[in-house]
């Protein structure tokens, strides 16, 4: 039996495998689709390639599924193909979409795997002190809202800065606070049960009017002594 975790290298999908593992589940596999449509409804799409380098950091196996087409037919289809290899639990880190939940769980019972998702509907605010307080170094990598600045991008998602996106009346538009709208989107760069940290060698922002997005170029893996401080994002 295969216990495969969907993950997009965000704090989510990143954190609910961990909570697998926790509950005594162990992961086999990372498995990250990679859409076509850099503007998917249903897959993350801002620097899967650093997913790879999670997966050896952690030990775990890693797979890496594209996804041909751009509707939604074609998104499950593929979700189908890479999920269809074997019996075993799926783990996802979905929130408060319902139409990443309920496809997920369609696909699941269509090939015969339950469907854990330890987050769905847990208040979003205490989920991301819940990461944090576990020791995941999160990073913003992409900005799709006025109210959220460009100056955001590779900093550490901390409880200072949660403090502040839950603020009632922080100026411009509310954004969801665990960024589940599509508000923002994160990288994991160490977690405590990581061998070795991410390491940012070259990256580049991309700001067009209210999105923005750090397209990370280069990275390795760092571990003792340099991995203390976490890991750093140019």
């Amino acid at each position: 039996m295969t216990v495969s975790a969907l993950v997009s290298g965000g704090k989510d999908s990143i954190y609910a495998a961990y909570l697998a593992e926790t509950q005594g589940w162990p992961v086999d596999e990372l498995v990250v689709l990679r859409p076509e449509d850099p503007d998917s409804m249903m897959f993350h799409t801002p620097n899967l390639d650093m997913v790879e380098l999670q997966a050896k950091s952690w030990g775990k196996r890693f797979r890496s599924v594209p996804v041909s087409g751009r509707d939604e037919a074609d998104e499950l289809a593929s979700l189908t193909r890479a999920l269809g290899n074997g019996p075993g639990w799926i783990v996802a880190g979905a929130i408060e979409s319902s139409y990443q939940w309920s496809r997920l769980l369609r696909v699941g019972g269509e090939v015969g795997r339950p469907v854990f998702t330890p987050l769905w509907r847990k208040d979003p605010g205490r989920v991301v002190r819940a990461e944090i307080d576990a020791g995941l170094d999160i990073r913003f990598v992409h900005l799709a809202a006025e109210s959220l600045s460009p100056d955001l991008l590779g900093r550490r998602l901390d409880l200072p800065t949660l403090r502040e996106l839950e603020r009632p009346n922080r100026p411009g538009p509310r954004v969801h606070v665990a960024g589940e709208g599509g508000e923002y989107e994160t990288l994991v760069v160490d977690a405590p049960f990581f061998r070795e940290r991410i390491d940012i060698d070259r990256s580049e922002r991309e700001v067009t009017g209210s999105t923005a997005r750090l397209n990370i170029r280069q990275a390795h893996l760092v571990g003792p002594p340099d991995r203390i401080g976490g890991g750093t994002v140019a």
